[in-house]
């Protein structure tokens, strides 16, 4: 004889809403890791080993996430970094 249980799950979905953006940099053959690492630092207060990082991430994947936060808050560091060279964008 053969038993069939049922179980029911109840699952709760919730959508996760952020607030926060991301400034991709993409890589480029213009400008040198020296000044990729020394414009993460001043711009998007990283430190020296989190600003070396990003730029090989750039190098070898061709972009990477530098920073994230609020719209108001990523504009004017995106905005340093195009002015210092940098291909960047938020996203």
């Amino acid at each position: 004889m053969s038993t069939k249980v049922k179980i029911r799950e109840r699952v709760s979905v919730k959508e996760v809403t952020s607030i926060n953006n991301e400034i991709i940099v993409y890589n480029d053959d213009v400008n040198t890791f020296d000044h990729v690492i020394d414009t993460l630092m001043r711009v998007c207060d990283h430190t020296p080993e989190q600003a070396e990082q990003c730029s090989l991430i750039v190098h070898y994947n061709g972009k990477c996430t530098v920073k994230t936060g609020p719209l108001d808050k990523l504009k004017p560091q995106c905005i340093q970094l195009l002015e210092a060279g940098l291909s960047a964008e938020i996203i």
